[in-house]
């Protein structure tokens, strides 16, 4: 059977579109096979920080980058903020992160296991898995609300920070045109991200716009599987994330930091 021209034009344009996605979610994937060097998983388990102030119950939601993917997890966001918040609280720690976890995830898999904690604070990172898994605007806004909702209706006035996904037009993973697009999809993703922290009154830590040009100029800021950020990475990644933090922490009734 013979394709007509409109019916070859139609299935070029098809492959045009489905192939970078293909191309982009499978290398996605295959960077959580690659090397997961002092990759340990997240202690469920309440950790305690600090000795003095007061009590401040601090909750982690999200993906491999709030698990410690990449780098030593001791030395990852989790504790590295939770040991910055110890200076001026007595601070238990719950990270609640999975590797490869979308926003539909956690509500699926982590919002549950949260219902008693009732934190004060909490730390979202989250958003490169629905770059790579090409998450619609209206799936994600639908995640999002739901775990700001069940959050703030289990402990009215949590302080609640999100990164959205960082610049992922900066992995080196990806060859170009795909950083390109990976780009591309990380300004449609955030865009959902930022709506919902200005309708909610939440705090946004930019990673993307203030790490996304370092990480884009030194690549030695990668772990082995050239996907998630290394140590170093990672502590240029908490210095936004404990300023993030402070403001969320600073003045309850102006969260907005857009």
């Amino acid at each position: 059977m013979r394709l007509t021209r409109r019916a070859k034009i139609i299935l070029a344009g098809c492959l045009l579109v489905l192939t970078p996605l293909l191309v982009l979610g499978g290398e996605a994937w295959m960077a959580t096979l690659g090397p997961r060097l002092h990759y340990i998983d997240p202690v469920y388990a309440p950790m305690h920080f600090g000795a003095s102030g007061p009590p401040l119950t601090y909750l982690v939601l999200g993906d491999s980058t709030a698990a410690g993917q990449g780098g030593d997890y001791r030395i990852g966001i989790a504790q590295s903020t939770a040991r910055h918040l110890a200076e001026t609280y007595r601070v238990t720690l719950i990270n609640q992160a999975v590797s490869g976890a979308t926003a539909a995830d956690v509500v699926r898999d982590q919002l549950p296991r949260i219902r008693a904690l009732k934190p004060d604070l909490v730390l979202i990172s989250l958003g490169a898995n629905d770059v790579t898994h090409f998450t619609t605007a209206e799936s994600l806004r639908a995640s999002l609300e739901t775990i700001v909702t069940q959050i703030l209706a289990d402990r009215p006035g949590a302080r609640i920070v999100l990164t959205a996904s960082p610049q992922m037009g900066s992995v080196p993973r990806f060859a170009q045109p795909l950083r390109w697009f990976a780009g591309t999809q990380t300004t449609r993703i955030n865009s959902v991200f930022v709506a919902v922290i200005r309708e909610r009154r939440l705090t946004l830590a930019p990673l993307a716009a203030k790490t996304g040009p370092i990480f884009a100029r030194d690549p030695s800021l990668f772990a082995a599987d050239q996907f998630h950020p290394n140590d170093r990475g990672y502590a240029v990644w908490i210095l936004v994330l404990n300023e993030a933090l402070d403001r969320a922490m600073g003045n309850p009734y102006s969260r907005n930091s857009l």
